[in-house]
């Protein structure tokens, strides 16, 4: 039921974005939810169906790990109420299933410090209240699942059409509460499963309701995800509180699951990172996102004549890199290593660019696949530049003009992504020892920080920004430009010490230094 639920909310997911006006219009409330589903649902592809804790844990851990936005870590912890009830039984019975919807409400209740009405914690009272009702109002059906997801959409909906006025800006913009609306799509696509219904033809979306709102309050969308924490969840939740507002700071096993909107993502990851393992950050200028949003929302008005002959789509995170691919004229793909985002993901991107020809930069070697088979279902509509890193991917973004048509960009494009040389520090993810391409021989110890050169290890200890060094003092070759981006566990203190350090080093090279570098990595450094 999940799982279908999953790709139920997936077709109506551009629809719960063109209502999203609450907390703020940024459109990606129904992108975040259909990205926690995703996640769940791979945890369960992989668990004991014959486990019902299996089954429960793969729910509980699957949403946490995978939660995006405000909208995806409530749902998490929805989700995480639905999955302790029925972690201990053999089967999920009516009665079951309306406590599972009832403890989901109040755990997704108690993980809100200033719980909102008119949002999806109200339509989720709505579901548990109304998953109560057949034993209420027809006791010949206390025994069917069926009737307890039938009463449980019609009370759940009766409350979502309450939410304009409970909520002034949902009233201002004339819409219903977005997460409310997906919580509501995921019931339907249990219920759907349970029914063997076929899924329904995706919406048109013909208006945003974005389209209403100014961006100037707008700040950044920021979120983590850290393991080894060695401060409790209350403590972490006081440590961010000062940083903005839209505040959860959620937990289970070992990880600690944040989102926050503020002014400041470097000072508060780098407060969050000296507490734990910094696993995985997603920094969004809303003001950013909004802009993209009106025009996507404006994309079915232009008239034909209006469409430009390049469009350019880019996988990236890092809200540093995110920042600067936009800049360049780029709709963005949240993903990279470890986060590999689908041929969906990108081919829905590529829709969304409104011009006859859409350049793709994959900017992974484990992303390549993915948008060759987008560019395949496009039909003649995308070309793919292989970028293998983000520092080629950022070469050849300089070069894309959207006034130029795709076909006379792409030689260009690739000559210029060829001429960068992209330097990534990370930590090594297991104990081994390897020969590099040099013939050196390096012993390598799980947590070790590594170095590698256009996606091939070639260092390997030391602290990060001794890493750099070596590869800068061995790879140098006469480049002009040495571009610094720092990870999330990374201080600007951190940032400038180290420009410092390779400024005096190499005093012939003009050096800048960026925040807001990939997840999972303490620098990337391109050389142009």
């Amino acid at each position: 039921m999940l799982r279908y639920a999953t790709d139920w909310l997936g077709v109506y997911r551009e629809q719960v974005n063109a209502l999203n006006v609450y907390p703020v219009p940024d459109g990606d409330t129904g992108t975040n939810m259909h990205l926690t589903m995703q996640s769940v649902r791979r945890e369960l592809d992989t668990c004991d169906e014959n486990s019902m804790p299996g089954v429960a844990r793969a729910i509980s851990y699957g949403a946490l790990l995978g939660a995006r936005g405000n909208s995806g870590v409530i749902l998490s912890q929805l989700l995480k109420g639905f999955a302790e009830t029925i972690k201990d039984v053999r089967e999920i019975d009516p009665a079951t299933l309306t406590r599972a919807f009832q403890a989901a409400q109040k755990v997704g209740y108690g993980a809100v410090m200033k719980p909102v009405e008119g949002t999806i914690l109200t339509v989720a009272r709505g579901v548990a209240e109304g998953a109560a009702r057949p034993r209420e109002t027809d006791p010949a059906r206390t025994d069917t699942a069926e009737a307890v997801l039938e009463q449980a959409l019609f009370r759940g909906q009766e409350l979502l059409d309450q939410t304009p006025e409970m909520l002034p800006a949902l009233k201002q913009a004339g819409v219903i509460d977005s997460g409310g609306q997906g919580y509501l799509y995921l019931v339907q696509g249990m219920l759907a499963a349970l029914r063997g219904e076929a899924l329904p033809p995706a919406p048109e979306i013909t208006s945003y309701a974005q389209e209403q709102f100014e961006n100037e309050e707008f700040g950044y969308c920021t979120e983590f995800l850290m393991s080894h924490a060695t401060t409790s969840i209350e403590e972490i939740r006081e440590l961010v509180t000062p940083f903005g507002d839209s505040l959860l700071v959620v937990g289970a096993e070992g990880y600690v699951k944040g989102h926050i909107h503020t002014n400041q993502p470097d000072e508060l990851l780098a407060t969050v990172g000296r507490h734990g393992r910094m696993l995985k950050t997603k920094v969004e200028d809303m003001s950013e996102q909004h802009t993209e949003i009106l025009g996507m929302a404006g994309a079915s008005a232009r008239a034909e004549e209006e469409i430009q002959p390049s469009g350019l789509v880019a996988v990236a995170n890092g809200y540093g890199l995110v920042k600067l691919f936009r800049s360049l004229g780029a709709r963005i793909v949240s993903g990279g290593q470890t986060a590999n985002p689908s041929v969906q993901d990108i081919v829905d991107a590529v829709r969304s660019v409104s011009a006859e020809r859409v350049v793709i930069l994959p900017n992974n070697k484990n992303v390549l696949m993915a948008a060759e088979k987008a560019m395949e279902l496009m039909e003649g509509r995308a070309v793919v530049i292989p970028t293998r890193t983000l520092g080629q991917g950022i070469g050849a973004a300089l070069n894309f003009s959207a006034d130029v048509p795709a076909a006379d960009l792409v030689d260009a494009m690739t000559e210029a992504a060829r001429a960068v040389t992209t330097f990534e520090v990370t930590r090594a993810s297991r104990t081994t020892n390897i020969t590099v391409k040099d013939g050196r021989t390096l012993d390598i110890a799980e947590g070790d920080v590594i170095g590698l050169i256009d996606d091939e290890l070639t260092q390997s200890g030391g602290t990060p920004e001794e890493s750099v060094m070596e590869m800068l003092n061995r790879h140098y070759s006469g480049q002009e430009i040495v571009t610094v981006f720092s990870g999330p566990q990374k201080t600007q203190e951190d940032l400038d010490a180290l420009s410092a350090r390779i400024s005096a080093a190499f005093p012939m090279v003009e050096v800048e230094a960026h925040a807001g570098g990939p997840d999972l990595y303490d620098y990337l450094v391109t050389l142009e």
